[in-house]
């Protein structure tokens, strides 16, 4: 379970526009910090959890450990995608997390319009949104001050974040494997 959890009434998610349709159960928010470890832990959980859907967009792609859950939930059946900044991602150890992700079938494109894409998000299943400062980067987890906040169970808020990220899959460019 997440390690700081804040329950959002329904009726108060309606009245702020976050919910646009009832949800299955009461919807929740999340925090986390790094270096501390609990950003990365909720990063983590939310693509393990992760069901049917995982769309994930970054900055900086280095974390070997969410390359793993990500690889994880490509073989258990999720349908994964992953748009990233093209220029953030120019180093070895990019490379290499990109190329793990492509040679397993996981479908990534490099985004190269702007200064730099600095979005961090994960929309799961359609409902939940993880976004924050947490780049998903060893340097994230270990040295950077960071922060994740996870909106489970807000189907209006993760619509949001889901065009925004099929905007950006759109601009991108598909990555191909360097080996």
């Amino acid at each position: 379970m997440f390690e700081k959890k804040y329950v959002v009434s329904s009726l108060l998610a309606a009245v702020l526009g976050l919910a646009t349709c009832t949800a299955r159960a009461a919807p929740e928010v999340f925090v986390g910090f790094s270096p501390e470890g609990s950003a990365q832990r909720l990063v983590l959980q939310t693509l393990d959890e992760s069901q049917q859907s995982i769309r994930l967009m970054g900055y900086s792609f280095t974390s070997p450990e969410v390359v793993k859950s990500l690889l994880a939930a490509h073989r258990r059946g999720v349908d994964v995608k992953v748009v990233l900044d093209a220029k953030g991602n120019t180093r070895r150890s990019s490379r290499a997390a990109i190329n793990l992700l492509v040679n397993a079938g996981i479908p990534v494109r490099l985004v190269s319009q702007f200064k730099i894409m600095h979005d961090k998000v994960i929309v799961s299943d359609g409902r939940t949104t993880e976004t924050g400062s947490y780049n998903f980067s060893r340097s994230a987890a270990r040295s950077n001050s960071e922060n994740a906040i996870v909106l489970k169970d807000l189907p209006g808020v993760a619509s949001q974040y889901l065009a925004h990220w099929q905007s950006r899959w759109e601009q991108g460019k598909p990555a191909t494997s360097t080996y």
